[in-house]
């Protein structure tokens, strides 16, 4: 859709200020994620820690005309002549407004999906399910809070038959906003559970506030076996159509009378309103059996005829909620999303890969298939796409399948190829040739895309250790929001980034704008700079023979003693840099590193004042035992050590010093203390250090079966026979060893790995390169994965066993083990 920004301006009561004429069809609230800029409305969104209005210089540079402000420039007729501003009291309301407004316009029926788990897979199978009868239009991937509906909901549009929406809260008052754009037809209500309870005083009061989404629906379809959802929906929608579903009752309007689990498919029989069906699933997971049945339940109410349901039901693909970062053969790097495949969805894929600071000369390489079920023609469908990529900066085009291949003309990429099938592409030397590039493979499953990526990835070590970026930014989130918004934040990548991978890591945080990245030596810096990582870079432990890379690589040092002050300032002069920034430490009490904050003072200040090759850019410490309380008295020591110190060195200089000793136990356990800075080490990677309680899991270990073996109760397993077994048993062996980060003290029966989520303990003594498992019992076969720590067996639970720190278990993971990015 497209509107004037007169008409806009008129929705959303905002005052003008600019005349040119402009037209919006693209929403945007980041100004990293800008596609089209000349078609673009911008919100300057306002939040605890950013201000979108900072972003309007840059944005105007690129081209963007439209700007919905709290506040417009005092010189915008000088600086924005070809611009128009929208001043209005909340940006946020404006952006909510809007939606609305553009919702009313598309007078079509649509699906609400809220709940505590299974929206996003109800809402892509109900795509899958309906999309050959009619167009759709959904929610890309997880676009459920108050920003993320806005911008849903601006997709639909004239060719729309149905919209398929997603609601998500976290807290008390938020459902009401959400409903007012969406106004659904129909409601989904998926299941409540204990996810962001936190917020509410009872699972009751979530469920009431989730259930607010379903004020204006004619039907509301929910399971009536869960009684506490069940008795609050009767009494609050007792007008409306219930379209109830239950394995227990054959009263429900839609009774599921058989659930019979094969072993790798599920049937399910069901009767709705008398009349009797049965579809088959291919997946045998419980949660993907009730995901299943809320879709049947919205069909069936849609009256789609139940052949043409159950025919696609067994035609159902899972959901790949993630989008992963591999490493590629011959220095390729992949980013694989296999979630779904449409135009919005390539659209925010290629924003990923174009945000991506790998300013490393490699081409950016889009594989794309057809892209079916679009309601749009070929000639249309593929103009725009071929707009995308144009705008998303892409090098290189390969297009699979007889329509995009038809439409080829249309693709003004200089390198572009166009194959009918995969295979076809495999063959070809095109495929052969691909080297040094970042390749975004974008594929419908019905084109086999795994193909491509199990010849593109590179082949290592059957053991992963996958890393959740989406969870590294919850816990970056968790604690920024202890912080004032003020405070800068310092993120600790060093040791390779505590095992995660630090380049892939820093990528993350620079994007979300941390203030400060820090290393331990300056080669971990040069290899982010290498990266394309151009965040301010701490580097903890300056070597004395790094000081030219330092300067080389603008890399900041930490200075701590006499020795290294002067050696630096020497380099310094030497290769004519001044005002290199350093940051000060102090020693308060760690007694590790560190001037002292009263008897090296003035000495230091001396010599700080008595060159301009360096400049103080931060004084720091660090606290001891910001983790136990029974230390506070310690902490209360070293805090006003470090305040009447960095106090000091703060009068003898005109600049702004940053003064920093919270870490991330600190964070929690003293906000009052955060000062100009605060430091983030383990709970960025999903430990708090105050109490070892698992934040947003970021780091999972996993390695896989490769043989089993029966093994009777007389014979031994392992090195020095020390794996003695009371029983028949069955022994798995895993390929994952000492070498691989697995500590032998983990062996022989005092740990554990999970099995098909069955606790499967440690035989014997852990090799170099493989461990061996007993998994008497187990539903399990060679190939299976096996999880040595992550979602469902947290890290702690390691390190307790082996009497040390989360720390060492996640540092110690090998570089030979093959890391897997993903964001859900």
């Amino acid at each position: 859709m497209i509107y004037t920004i007169d008409k806009i301006a008129e929705v959303i009561h905002g005052q003008r200020v600019g005349t040119a004429f402009t037209h919006v069809a693209f929403l945007l609230t980041d100004s990293r994620s800008l596609g089209f800029p000349e078609e673009t409305l911008f919100f300057a969104l306002k939040t605890e820690r950013n201000d979108g209005h900072r972003y309007i210089p840059e944005l105007y540079q690129r081209g963007v005309r439209s700007f919905v402000v709290e506040e417009a420039p005092s010189d915008w007729a000088e600086s924005y002549p070809e611009a128009n501003f929208l001043v209005v009291d909340s940006s946020f309301k404006a952006l909510q407004t809007l939606a609305r407004w553009h919702r009313e316009c598309i007078s079509v029926p649509v699906v609400g999906i809220t709940g505590s788990n299974g929206k996003t897979v109800v809402k892509e199978w109900l795509f899958q399910l309906l999309s050959p009868q009619m167009n759709i239009t959904r929610s890309p991937r997880s676009y459920n809070s108050q920003v993320g509906v806005p911008l849903s909901l601006w997709l639909l549009n004239e060719q729309t038959q149905l919209g398929v929406i997603e609601a998500g809260i976290s807290q008390p008052g938020e459902m009401e906003a959400l409903q007012q754009m969406i106004q659904p037809t129909v409601g989904v209500l998926t299941s409540i559970g204990g996810a962001h309870q936190e917020n509410f005083s009872s699972l009751e009061e979530k469920c009431r506030e989730k259930l607010r989404l379903f004020a204006s629906s004619r039907a509301i379809i929910y399971c009536a076996d869960d009684e506490l959802a069940a008795r609050l929906i009767r009494e609050t929608y007792a007008d409306r159509q219930l379209v109830a579903w239950s394995m227990k009752s054959a009263a429900c309007p839609l009774y599921i009378n058989k659930v019979e689990k094969r072993a790798s498919e599920t049937i399910i029989e069901f009767v709705y309103q008398g009349a009797a069906g049965s579809y088959t699933l291919p997946l045998i997971d419980d949660a993907s059996v009730q995901n299943s049945i809320h879709c049947i339940a919205v069909a069936l109410y849609l009256q789609v005829g139940v052949d043409e349901i159950c025919a696609q039901m067994a035609r159902l693909e899972p959901v790949a909620m993630r989008l992963e970062v591999k490493e590629g053969q011959h220095g390729c790097t992949l980013i694989n999303d296999s979630y779904n495949s449409d135009i919005h969805s390539l659209d925010i894929a290629l924003d990923f890969m174009n945000r991506r600071p790998d300013h490393d000369g490699r081409k950016r390489t889009l594989i794309l298939s057809d892209i079916q079920q679009t309601g749009m023609d070929d000639a249309t469908l593929y103009c725009k796409v071929s707009d995308l990529i144009s705008t998303r900066g892409v090098q290189k085009f390969i297009g699979i399948g007889p329509h995009i291949k038809a439409q080829s003309a249309l693709f003004g990429v200089a390198e572009r190829f166009f194959f009918d099938s995969c295979e076809e592409l495999i063959r070809a030397p095109e495929f052969a040739q691909l080297r040094n590039e970042v390749i975004l493979l974008k594929g419908a499953r019905s084109f086999g895309f795994d193909q491509l990526t199990e010849l593109l990835v590179k082949k290592v070590h059957e053991t992963i250790l996958e890393v959740n970026l989406s969870a590294l930014v919850s816990n970056l989130n968790y604690y920024r929001s202890f912080l004032h918004p003020t405070t800068k934040l310092v993120c600790m990548i060093k040791a390779d980034g505590y095992g995660a991978g630090a380049v892939e890591v820093a990528k993350t945080l620079q994007d979300h704008r941390v203030d400060y990245l820090a290393v331990a030596v300056a080669d971990e810096g040069v290899a982010l700079r290498n990266n394309g990582i151009t965040a301010n870079i701490m580097v903890m432990n300056p070597e004395m023979s790094s000081f030219k890379t330092l300067f080389d690589y603008r890399l900041e040092p930490e200075v701590y003693s006499f020795r290294l002050l002067d050696a630096l300032v020497r380099a310094a002069r030497h290769h004519g840099v001044a005002g290199f920034p350093v940051h000060v430490k102090l020693d308060t009490g760690m007694h590790r590193l560190g001037f002292h904050p009263v008897a090296d003072m003035d000495e230091l200040i001396s010599r700080l004042q008595g060159q301009r090759a360096l400049i103080p850019r931060s004084v720091f410490s660090h606290f001891a035992g910001a983790d136990s309380d029974e230390l506070d008295a310690f902490s209360d020591e070293q805090f006003a050590l470090f305040a009447q110190g960095s106090e000091r060195l703060q009068a003898a200089f005109s600049h702004k010093i940053l003064r920093h000793i919270c870490n991330s136990a600190g964070i929690e356990h003293f906000p009052e203390r955060q000062m100009d800075m605060c430091r983030l080490g383990l709970g960025l990677y999903g430990v708090s250090p105050r109490d070892n309680r698992v934040l947003a899991n970021v780091c999972t270990l996993k390695t896989t079966i490769l043989q089993m073996r029966e093994v009777p109760a007389t014979e031994t397993v392992g090195y020095g026979r020390r794996g003695v077994l009371g029983r028949d048993s069955v022994i798995a062996a895993v390929p994952i060893g000492y070498a691989d980060g697995l500590s032998r003290k983990l062996g022989n029966g005092r740990s554990f790995a999970l099995v098909n989520g069955k606790e499967a303990p440690y035989v014997g003594n852990i090799c170099m390169d493989v461990a061996m498992l007993d998994v008497t019992g187990i539903d399990c076969e060679e190939g299976d994965s096996v999880e040595i720590f992550g979602d469902h067996l947290p890290v702690t639970r390691l390190s307790d066993v082996m009497d040390t720190i989360p720390y060492e278990v996640l540092t110690g993971i090998s570089n030979r083990v093959k890391r897997v990015y993903f964001q859900d």
